[in-house]
């Protein structure tokens, strides 16, 4: 049977994520990057398509800064906050050629770990009161996860209000 050595931490997984996500999406290099003049900075945002709960920014960041140190986000929405359709959640400054290598990775954890907050919040909300009086029900996950991605999407229930079951074999029965 195979064993491991440590159980891996958040921080641990969220560098492996964001290593593995701009590995298979730049490998050797971003041709259309290399269309923009080098050394050029830009500005851009990140809004909303439509109501959610914001959750992902480490996973973002990580991923922009990864390819550029320099490059700035400045956060306008917390995590874990509501944001309405249309509102604008980051303003970004950096490297035309990094921003552009980035951001597909960048947008897909947001986006996938912001549903995942999203949908554990709605079934969190609908929860509140159906509970007898002292007991509470709760949201609870499964390890039924993307492989690779548990750690990112059990902290996503969390951050939308539902609770871990248990995170792997060596966490519980």
């Amino acid at each position: 049977m195979i064993e491991f050595d440590h159980n891996e931490t958040l921080a641990q997984a969220t560098a492996r994520n964001v290593n593995d996500a701009l590995m298979e999406d730049i490998g050797r290099g971003d041709w259309t990057g290399m269309l923009v003049p080098a050394g050029r900075r830009v500005q851009a945002q990140v809004q909303a398509k439509e109501a959610a709960v914001l959750c992902g920014q480490a996973w973002f960041d990580a991923c922009m800064h990864r390819i550029d140190a320099s490059t700035q986000v400045e956060w306008l929405v917390a995590e874990g906050a509501a944001v309405a359709s249309g509102s604008v959640v980051c303003r970004i400054q950096g490297d035309a050629r990094a921003l552009l290598a980035g951001e597909r990775p960048a947008l897909n954890f947001l986006q996938m770990l912001s549903g995942v907050a999203t949908v554990t919040h709605h079934y969190a909300q609908a929860l509140v009161g159906a509970s007898p009086p002292g007991r509470r029900c709760v949201v609870l996950d499964t390890r039924k996860t993307l492989p690779g991605l548990r750690q990112a999407q059990k902290y996503a229930v969390r951050v939308g209000g539902g609770q871990n079951q248990r995170l792997a074999l060596w966490d519980g029965i």
